[in-house]
């Protein structure tokens, strides 16, 4: 999927600013799209991947820098939405000069994009970032809380699917829930930890071949190949790879009643989502449940966290998930579309 305008997505509020940010001595690439800074300056990670074509970078951003907005709005966060992502170059290339000049257009915003990491980047890039700009977070800190939001992010997609067991499902525990899980990365792979340990059954898919005999292994799990695990057998999916992976295509295989993952933007459409409901699948939008990560990083970079206080915040998500499943009975709509409609109505300037 291409966008119609280099501005914004099909029938969208356009964003505020989209920077093409290149330097041919590093082969930096990079689009910078800052969605909203109604509630503060936009805040959100940089990814670096291969995409097949500029258009198709352009696209993720800014679909990527929406979600950002959706996200932080309904974590009651002070920021607003934004995201980077960084083509990543063919064959060997020099990643500290790269991420160098990344910092310097980071820069050039003058603090109304603040980045951290995301697919592709990790804290030692963001260590390298605030040499060159501060605008930066998701690093570790000495005698201060910071750090990778990989943990964060994973314990508020597991409380999430918690209260969804609970709530959609009607069982009290997670012992011998049926998870499947798409994506052993960062976070998948400490979602799944969390899964086990409270009891659930996994059953994993990945690209890399050792992360899932690794699972196999530590978690008793059962691998199936990448192109079967959306139409596993299971309770819940949790989507924890690239986007748009529940599409026209895939949703009507999907066997789960529940979905909460990590992956941003895992509907392709929002009739995707409608589609999901007409089969009596329950969706949690992933910018609800996946909000840990960025709750994370905010704090650290506002000097005012802790691990506990922060845990804490991260753990409310699932009261989120509750009042949204309430608000779908009242408004008899989709849990995407009443998530959307609840979200943008906290894209307000914040009092200060």
């Amino acid at each position: 999927m291409t966008p119609s305008s280099l501005f914004g997505l099909p029938d969208q509020a356009t964003h505020e600013r989209v920077l093409l940010a290149t330097d041919p001595a590093t082969g930096l690439k990079a689009i910078l799209a800052v969605h909203s800074t109604a509630r503060g300056p936009a805040f959100g990670g940089c990814r670096l991947w291969h995409y097949d074509s500029e258009a198709a970078a352009l696209n993720d951003a800014l679909r990527l820098s929406q979600g950002m907005s959706l996200k932080n709005a309904l974590a009651d966060l002070p920021f607003g939405g934004g995201k980077a992502v960084i083509l990543k170059p063919q064959g060997d290339f020099d990643r500290p000069a790269l991420f160098a000049a990344f910092g310097r257009a980071v820069q050039s915003l003058n603090g109304a994009y603040i980045t951290a990491e995301d697919v592709g980047t990790t804290t030692a890039d963001m260590r390298g970032l605030q040499a060159v700009t501060p605008f930066v977070s998701g690093i570790p800190r000495d005698g201060a809380f910071g750090g990778d939001p990989s943990p964060k992010t994973a314990w508020g997609v597991f409380v999430s699917i918690q209260a969804g067991v609970r709530l959609v499902l009607g069982r009290s525990s997670l012992d011998g829930v049926r998870v499947a899980l798409q994506g052993l990365g960062a976070v998948g792979w400490h979602l799944a930890e969390f899964l086990h340990r409270a009891g659930a059954k996994l059953v994993v898919a990945d690209v890399d071949a050792a992360k899932v005999e690794r699972a196999v292994a530590q978690f008793g799990a059962v691998a199936v190949h990448v192109g079967e695990i959306l139409a596993a057998d299971v309770d819940v999916l949790a989507p924890c790879a690239l986007g748009a992976s529940l599409n026209a295509q895939t949703v009507p295989a999907v066997r789960a009643k529940l979905i909460a993952g990590a992956a941003n933007n895992q509907l392709a459409t929002p009739a995707d989502g409608d589609a999901l409901q007409a089969r009596g699948v329950c969706y949690l939008p992933d910018y609800l449940v996946n909000a840990g990560g960025i709750i994370s990083v905010a704090r650290e970079y506002r000097g005012e966290g802790e691990e506990t206080a922060v845990m804490a915040e991260v753990s409310r998500i699932a009261e989120r998930v509750e009042e949204l499943l309430q608000r779908v009975q009242k408004a008899d709509s989709t849990p995407a579309r009443v998530a959307d409609d609840w979200a943008r109505s906290k894209l307000v300037h914040l009092a200060r």
